[in-house]
Formats: C-alpha cells, sequence, structure tokens
C-alpha cells in the first residue's frame, strides 16, 4: 500500500511537471513559419512576394499531416517513449506485483505524459497525428493479432509430442518455415503451444521460447511480403512480389546459425537435467483438432494481401484518411474471428490453455507504445532535416543501412523506420526520378542496399521484446503457461546481445 501511495504521487507530479519540460523548447509551427519568414525577408532585403496572396498553404488542412512538424520537433519529444520501454523493462523486476495489476495505467500515463504537452503546443497537427497512429496503425495492429490469437488458439494439437532436442528443433524449423507464408505473427501463435506442451517436464524452457521468438516470430518472416510488416510496405512501394526471395541467402545463414546453436543448448540442458521423457504409455499419434480454423487463418492472410492490391476510394474517418481495402480488411479479420468463437468448441481453447490475458495485456501496453513513439517516428519522417538528421545523413554503406535499420526496428516500428531508409536509398541514388521507374532500379543495381534495409528491418525486430509484433504476445504466453522469461533487458543482454549480435556481424561480413 505505502508503495502504490509513493507512486501515485510521483506519477501526479510526474503528469503535471515533467511534459511541460518535454516542449518547453519547442517552437509551435505558426511561430516557426514566421520566423521562417522573417528570416528569409532579412536575408534577401526585402519581404517575400507571394504571388497568391498568402503564405504557405495547407489546402488539406489536416487530412494528410503537417510536413513541418517533425522538422519542429526536439529530440527530447521522445523522452515519453524512453520511459515506456523503461517501465517495461524496469517495473516488473522491482515492483511486480504494482506492475501486475496497474500496467495499463502507467501505458496510460505515459500516453498522456506525450499527448497533453503534445496537444497543448501543436493543437491540431498533433490531433492528428495521435489520430492517425491510433486509426491507422494501432487498430489494425490489434485486430490482426486478436484475429490471428483468436485462431490459432482454436486449433489443438493431440498425440505423444515430448520435447527431446531434435523435436523442439524441428518445431522451431517448422515455424521458422511458415512465417513466410503465413506471417509470422500467424506462425507463432500456432506453435508456441504445442512447443510449450511438449517441454512442460523440461526444467529449463526459457531459451527454447527466445530461440523461438529469434526465428519464428521475426527471422522467418523474411521470404515474402506477407511474412513481415516492413516487406509487406515494400511490396507496397513497388518491390516485387517474390523480390524478397533475393534474401535468402541471408535468412539461411541467420537460421543455420541459430538453429544449430539452439540444437547444441538444448541437448546440453537436455543431458545436465537427467531429463527422461516421460512415459505416457501407449504413444498416441498426432493429429490436429479444429482443423476448419486453418480456413480462418488462410482468409486472415488472404485479407491482408487483399488490402495491398486492391486501390480503392478513401474514407475520412475523424480526419484520417484511410483507405476503403484497410477498413474492409480489419472488418473481415473480425468476422473471422467471431467465426472462429462461433464454431470452435469452448472446450478446445480450454485444452489449448487458452485466455484472453496475453492479448489483453499486448492492447494494454502497445497503446502507451504507439501514442508515445509518434514523435520518434515524425522525426524519422523528416530525414535530414529533422533532429536525427545526424543519423541518416551517416549512412551511405549498405553496411550501414544494415545496423542503423536494424537497431532503430528493435526498438521502434520497424515498418516506418524501413520505409524511412527505402526512401533515404532512393533519394540518394534516383533523386527527382518517379518511384515506377527508381524501385525497379533499386530492386536490381542497387540490390545490396535494398537487402541491407530489408534484413536490418525483419532480422533486428528479434532484438527486444518491443521489435516485432508477436515477441511480447509469445514472451506472454510463455509466462503464463509457467515458464520462466527474461526481463526487457535481460532478454537484451543474456540472448540478443550473446546470440544474435555476432550472428549479425557474420552476415555484415558475407553480405554487406
Amino acid at each position: 500500500m505505502k508503495f502504490n501511495k509513493i507512486a501515485l504521487v510521483m506519477i501526479m507530479l510526474a503528469v503535471f511537471i515533467i511534459p511541460s519540460m518535454f516542449f518547453a523548447g519547442a517552437v509551435p509551427l505558426e511561430t516557426a513559419h514566421a520566423q521562417e519568414s522573417s528570416s528569409d525577408s532579412v536575408s534577401n532585403g526585402h519581404a517575400d512576394d507571394h504571388s497568391d496572396g498568402h503564405a504557405d498553404d495547407h489546402s488539406d488542412g489536416h487530412a494528410h499531416g503537417n510536413p513541418e512538424l517533425g522538422k519542429n520537433l526536439p529530440l527530447y519529444a521522445c523522452i515519453p517513449f524512453a520511459g515506456m520501454l523503461l517501465s517495461i523493462a524496469l517495473l516488473p523486476l522491482v515492483a511486480g506485483t504494482f506492475w501486475h495489476h496497474h500496467f495499463g495505467k502507467i501505458s496510460a500515463f505515459w500516453a498522456a505524459s506525450l499527448a497533453i504537452p503534445f496537444l497543448v503546443v501543436y493543437k491540431g497537427d498533433a490531433v492528428y497525428e495521435i489520430l492517425h497512429i491510433i486509426l491507422a496503425d494501432y487498430v489494425p495492429f490489434i485486430i490482426l493479432l486478436w484475429a490471428l490469437y483468436t485462431v490459432s488458439g482454436g486449433i489443438v494439437l493431440r498425440g505423444t509430442l515430448r520435447g527431446t532436442p531434435a523435436v523442439n528443433t524441428g518445431i522451431i524449423l517448422l515455424g521458422t518455415i511458415l512465417a513466410s507464408w503465413m506471417g509470422t505473427t500467424g506462425a507463432a501463435m500456432l506453435l508456441i503451444r504445442p512447443l510449450l506442451r511438449a517441454n512442460d517436464f523440461r526444467k529449463n524452457r526459457t531459451f527454447m521460447v527466445v530461440f523461438f521468438i529469434f526465428l519464428v516470430a521475426n527471422v522467418g518472416g523474411s521470404l515474402t511480403p506477407l511474412g513481415d510488416p516492413p516487406l509487406f510496405l515494400g511490396f507496397l512501394q513497388g518491390v516485387s512480389f517474390f523480390w524478397t526471395m533475393n534474401i535468402l541467402p541471408h535468412m539461411l545463414v541467420v537460421s543455420v546459425i541459430l538453429l544449430v546453436i539452439y540444437f547444441f543448448m538444448d541437448t546440453w540442458f537436455f543431458k545436465k537435467e537427467g531429463a527422461t521423457v516421460p512415459d505416457d504409455g501407449e504413444k498416441q499419434p498426432l493429429r490436429l483438432v479444429g482443423t476448419y480454423n486453418f480456413i480462418f487463418l488462410g482468409g486472415i492472410v488472404g485479407a491482408v494481401l487483399m488490402s495491398g492490391v486492391l486501390d480503392l476510394a478513401d474514407i475520412n474517418t475523424l480526419g484520417i484518411h484511410r483507405s476503403l481495402q484497410d477498413w474492409l480488411r480489419d472488418i473481415t479479420l473480425i468476422l473471422l474471428g467471431i467465426l472462429s468463437l462461433r464454431f470452435t468448441p469452448w472446450s478446445l481453447r480450454e485444452e489449448n490453455e487458452f485466455t484472453w490475458f496475453p492479448i489483453i495485456e499486448v492492447a494494454y501496453l502497445f497503446i502507451g507504445i504507439f501514442v508515445t513513439m509518434v514523435p520518434c517516428l515524425l522525426l524519422l519522417k523528416a530525414g535530414t532535416e529533422g533532429a536525427f538528421a545526424f543519423l541518416i545523413e551517416a549512412v551511405k554503406e549498405p553496411w550501414q543501412y544494415f545496423w542503423v535499420t536494424g537497431f532503430l526496428s528493435a526498438f521502434l516500428d520497424n515498418a516506418p523506420t524501413y520505409l524511412t531508409f527505402f526512401n533515404t536509398a532512393l533519394g540518394s541514388f534516383y533523386a527527382g526520378m518517379p518511384n515506377s521507374e527508381a524501385v525497379p532500379l533499386l530492386m536490381t543495381e542497387r540490390m545490396v542496399y535494398l537487402q541491407a534495409i530489408s534484413t536490418g528491418a525483419v532480422f533486428f525486430g528479434s532484438f527486444s521484446y518491443i521489435g516485432n509484433a508477436p515477441n511480447f504476445m509469445v514472451r506472454s504466453i510463455a509466462a503464463e503457461s509457467g515458464t520462466a522469461m527474461p526481463s526487457f533487458f535481460g532478454y537484451i543482454i543474456k540472448y540478443s546481445m550473446v546470440f544474435l549480435l555476432p550472428t549479425f556481424v557474420i552476415v555484415t561480413l558475407i553480405f554487406f
């Protein structure tokens, strides 16, 4: 109780004091435009003559956002995002009970700590950006995760399956293969429960889940635009559907290294534990129950692909323009999830140890992550005219594209990060050329740059729990099943830095 009162006081102080500091030095756009106009007048010796009778004319109001916003944001506008990440990393360790009962409120606090000063300083532009990330990014993100989580939770693998090193490696390999064709989230949600059940007699399961996240929830999604959101964005920008097969060698190198390491680790732990496969009596053949849910899974994949192929009218919702096909996709996903709930007996979900907590936890935490991430994404979109200019201007060589795209993808949304450096490459090599002409050249003449951007965005998604959508959900499912999962920093320090960094160095030396 005492801790709760102290935390409440600190949060109240932070809500009213800290946010005012974040944007204290920020210049409202109206002021910024006035200063620029004044500066131009002085340098030219006379006032600018706008022949149309007015200054910058944003004819669409806030329909498409203000391109100047990211150029004027201070770098320290990202502090709430850092606070959100630190809360996820530290509070479960130092105040586990408090975190478990109040993580939704903490997420809301950090979202408010960004939104309040952001709205005060930037007014309508801030309203647009916050609504945009909620309606165009967060809502589709949660709907897709919910649909995949709901449908996959109705598929049960029955029979005798015991987690020997060979069996476990086979499950992870299967998930790695499936991820490019049904998405990393779909493959992860389908196979994480069978992996956990197969190893319920094992003492050390943490490393199994971590390598599952590495490979099934991330690296495996490298080969098609269906696999991972950044690649789907590239497909929408004109990258051909099967171009991503050009990063098959990179994916194979990473997958083979990690699978070999996993197999030897699993073998070592198996022997160290003195584990013996339980005698369950007569072995039962493996069989899937609730297989009609694969129809719904196929519908989910088809709906996502449809949203990228069709080009229908835009719909204005609260000033946010979204394509009709995006709304159709979201509605279809909801209907498919409802159909799965309707036709799947709840007893199957109970047998699968299905609960709603993992998706609720992800929904609560990621609303805070998405809202506090707004300034960071705007700074990225501003390119060389924003506070991240020092970083973007330093990216010249393929290996730099790989590592910078990668590290930003590990902690920010990897989709806009991919798009930022995709456009940076286009601007560097084909400035002024239409995308319809430039993208095919980037795929051929400058293929290594696109390979670096693509692999960086996908591979580094495995570097932290928030690097890619399914990571945190897999962690939550595993923790709920009784598997001791590392903390946010523990995951990075004990696993990512030990196993992923050397692997990515090898990829760099071979390919970039």
